[in-house]
C-alpha cells in the first residue's frame, strides 16, 4: 500500500485563486479535497492512506476558523510521521479582491450583510496566524490564471525532489512591492533605455536592451553579489524547512532593466541547481 508522502494545504483570501492552484495540484497528480473542515483532516488522512494514494491537497478557508488550532495540531502531528507538509496561502490587494467578488456576483461568506470589504477585514485578521505559518505566499493581485499557475507548478512538480525553488519576479516600482517576496532588490541606480529611442518600446527580453543593461558599469557585479547572497542564505533556509524564496527585482516600470536582470540572475541560480522560475509581473501594463 502507496504511504501518503506528501500534503499541500491550499488557503488564502477568497478570491485570491485557491481554486485555480487547486487545479494545478491536480494535473501534477495531488488527490485534492476541497473546504474540508479542519477538525476532519486526520479522518481524510486516514482514508487517502486506506486508498494508496500518495499526494493530497487540501483547500481551506476562513470559515473554518474555529478549527485553526486544531488544523495545526493535524499538521504537525503530520510531519511527525514523515508526511511532507506544505501551506500555499494566496492573497491579493483589497481592491482587486473586491473586483473579483462582484464580477462572480457572489457574497463574502464573512461580510454579514455588510459591505464586501468588511468581509475581507474580517477574513485577513482571521487568517493572519496561518499565513504567518505559510511556507510559500503568492500575491496573485496582477497574476493572471495562467501565470498563476506556472508560479504553483514550479513550486511543486517533482515535491519530494528536496533543495531549493526559487520565483524571481520582476516589477514596477510605480506599481507597489510584490507583497509575496522574501527579497528586494532595487535596479533603479541602473541607466533607464526607456531615456534610449530604439530602447524605448523594446523590453528586457529583448536582446538590445539586455544586452545594454547588463554592460552597464555595476550590473555585473550587482549579480554576482546577489548570487553570493543567496548562497549564503540557502543552507539556513533549507535548515529552517523552507524551500521556496521568491526574489523580487524592480525598476521604475517594470519593463527594461529589471526584466533583463531578472532574466540574467535566473540563468545564475539555475546553474547552480536552484530550480528557477521567472515571472514578469508588469511587463506589458504601460
Amino acid at each position: 500500500m502507496t504511504t501518503l508522502s506528501q500534503l499541500v494545504l491550499v488557503t488564502g483570501m477568497t478570491g485570491a485563486g485557491r481554486g485555480s492552484a487547486a487545479k494545478v495540484l491536480e494535473k501534477l497528480g495531488y488527490y485534492v479535497i476541497d473546504n474540508l473542515p479542519p477538525s476532519l483532516l486526520q479522518g481524510a488522512v486516514d482514508t487517502v492512506q486506506k486508498s494508496g494514494i500518495a499526494r493530497l491537497a487540501v483547500v481551506v478557508d476562513a470559515r473554518s476558523r474555529l478549527f485553526f488550532g486544531e488544523l495545526m495540531e493535524a499538521l504537525e502531528s503530520l510531519r511527525e510521521i514523515g508526511v511532507d507538509t506544505r501551506i500555499l496561502y494566496l492573497e491579493a490587494s483589497d481592491e482587486v479582491l473586491v473586483r473579483r467578488q462582484e464580477a462572480a456576483r457572489r457574497p463574502h461568506p464573512l461580510s454579514r450583510e455588510g459591505r464586501l470589504l468588511d468581509g475581507f477585514e474580517r477574513e485577513r485578521e482571521l487568517l493572519r496566524q496561518l499565513r504567518g505559518r505559510a511556507d510559500i505566499v503568492v500575491d496573485t493581485t496582477n497574476l493572471n490564471v495562467h501565470q498563476l499557475g506556472q508560479r504553483v507548478h514550479a513550486a511543486f512538480e517533482d515535491a519530494d525532489s528536496g533543495g531549493l525553488r526559487a520565483s524571481v519576479v520582476s516589477f514596477g516600482f510605480k506599481y507597489g512591492i510584490p507583497i509575496d517576496a522574501d527579497m528586494v532588490a532595487d535596479l533603479r541606480f541602473l541607466p533607464n533605455p526607456y531615456w534610449i529611442g530604439d530602447l524605448r518600446p523594446l523590453s528586457g527580453l529583448d536582446l538590445p536592451v539586455s544586452e545594454y543593461v547588463l554592460r552597464q558599469p555595476r550590473a555585473e557585479e550587482f549579480l554576482t553579489q546577489y548570487e553570493r547572497l543567496v548562497a549564503l542564505l540557502t543552507d539556513g533556509y533549507l535548515r529552517e524547512d523552507k524551500h521556496f524564496l521568491t526574489i523580487a527585482i524592480g525598476c521604475t516600470g517594470g519593463r527594461h532593466r529589471s526584466v533583463a536582470m531578472s532574466e540574467a540572475f535566473a540563468e545564475r541560480l539555475r546553474s547552480q541547481g536552484v530550480r528557477t522560475l521567472v515571472v514578469h509581473r508588469d511587463l506589458g501594463r504601460e
